[in-house]
């Protein structure tokens, strides 16, 4: 499998059959130019998780990609929890994943996880949802307004992947405090890799 990180949550996975990307946001850069894509996936409509403005752009380079979104947005596919979306030979779960709490004030957009070929890669969006399924690579969020660095931890691990790739980290002025807790609180056979942005990395 291969990744690369656009920055934030926007991630492009390489199967080996299937070319998904993740959450292209108004906080990730280049997503726009990829081409070769079967599937843009959005887990929710927060602007960090979905740029609507160069969603066009994107899809437009892409004539052959399917558009998944949790909620109604033009020209989109629904996912829903429970879904099993099959895009090029690779098989994505649609999980109940409820997007983390900010403020009782605050009023959340439907969230859902997306779980590629059984356990090979989850995205979680703006949840701290924990799947059923061993994950191989795990999407983390490093930081959000709606959850605390051991949480963060916790999540990692209650997942126990074998690669954590943070994610959900345009948010910090300075990521080294929050990579370091993450990175020594992971647990045993858990490797903590920081991809480079817009980077390729086998993993």
């Amino acid at each position: 499998m291969r990744i690369v990180h656009f920055g934030h949550s926007c991630v492009l996975v390489d199967t080996g059959t299937a070319r998904l990307l993740f959450d292209p946001g108004t906080w990730s850069t280049g997503f726009e130019e990829v081409t070769g894509l079967d599937a843009v996936l959005i887990t929710h409509h927060h602007q960090d998780h979905l740029d609507v403005a160069r969603l066009p752009d994107l899809m437009a380079n892409n004539p052959g990609a399917r558009l998944y979104a949790a909620e109604e947005l033009d020209g989109a596919t629904p996912a829903r929890p429970g879904d099993v979306l099959t895009v090029a030979g690779a098989s994505v779960h649609v999980l109940d994943a409820p997007h983390q709490p900010i403020h009782p004030s605050v009023e959340l957009p439907v969230n859902v996880g997306y779980l590629v070929d059984h356990g090979a890669f989850y995205h979680p969006g703006d949840s701290l949802a924990v799947p059923e399924q061993q994950v191989d690579v795990l999407a983390a969020p490093a930081a959000g307004p709606w959850m605390k660095l051991s949480e963060g931890a916790d999540f990692i691990n209650a997942v126990r992947p074998r690669i954590a790739v943070p994610i959900h980290e345009a948010i910090l002025a300075r990521t080294e405090l929050f990579y370091r807790v993450l990175s020594t609180t992971a647990p045993e056979g858990t490797e903590f890799v920081v991809l480079p942005r817009g980077e390729s990395a086998e993993l």
